[in-house]
């Protein structure tokens, strides 16, 4: 797997920033994806992303409780925080609630770039380690979001049955609420009925007859390995 195949969470609420520095991250050939609040990134938890790089100090939701959400979801997931803020006491706060890196602003995106490059090679190697899943013969490309059946032929799913295939394949074996569902697939904010949960679940059912995906009466729904 090469460079190619990374995806990074860019969250930066000074948008002259966030432009030059996705420019410098994607002539690397990563994929960026930017976010100018915590509250917006937060709904993109499941995007495939391989790398956060966050700003401490943004409007709302600061890159502290983002980061706390980030490793909650995925304490694997490298973080690096960039702040304006130069004091010893930030990096310390920021190192113990799991980041990998910390820059100063102002830095040069050439920096960014050289630090980015060394942790994903130290945490995923030349390949990531959870490129495939292989559950119930169909095997799962969280990177590209794909997925295929036992003949290799690629099944069709929407972005958000994606999103719920794979939050409850993060969590299997253990029953996840309506709720919990909706909170991973549309979001903190999201504003309507649960019964969004249930349409997607008889999709993936049909789509993928073979996955064990049971309803937990009273729970939710759950995936069994």
């Amino acid at each position: 797997m090469n460079d190619m195949d990374f995806h990074i969470n860019l969250v930066e609420d000074e948008e002259k920033l966030a432009s030059v520095l996705r420019a410098y991250l994607e002539k690397e050939g990563w994929q960026v994806s930017v976010f100018h609040s915590a509250e917006e990134a937060v709904n993109h938890l499941h995007n495939g992303v391989h790398l956060w790089i966050l700003d401490i100090m943004l409007p709302g939701m600061s890159g502290y409780d983002l980061i706390e959400k980030i490793k909650a979801n995925n304490s694997e997931q490298p973080v690096i925080f960039i702040s304006a803020r130069d004091q010893d006491l930030d990096k310390i706060i920021g190192l113990e609630k799991g980041s990998d890196d910390y820059l100063t602003k102002p830095f040069l995106p050439k920096e960014l770039v050289i630090r980015t490059k060394k942790i994903l090679h130290r945490v995923y190697g030349t390949g990531i380690r959870t490129h495939y899943i292989t559950i119930s013969h169909y095997q799962i490309d969280i990177n590209r979001r794909n997925v295929f059946n036992e003949n290799g032929e690629l099944i069709d799913l929407t972005s958000k049955e994606f999103d719920v295939l794979y939050f409850l394949i993060e969590n299997v074996n253990i029953a996840k609420s309506r709720d919990e569902i909706l909170r991973a697939g549309w979001g903190e904010n999201y504003v309507g009925s649960d019964r969004a949960v249930d349409d997607v679940v008889r999709r993936i059912r049909k789509k993928l007859p073979r996955l064990t995906l049971e309803t937990v009466y009273g729970a939710g729904y759950r995936i069994v390995s």
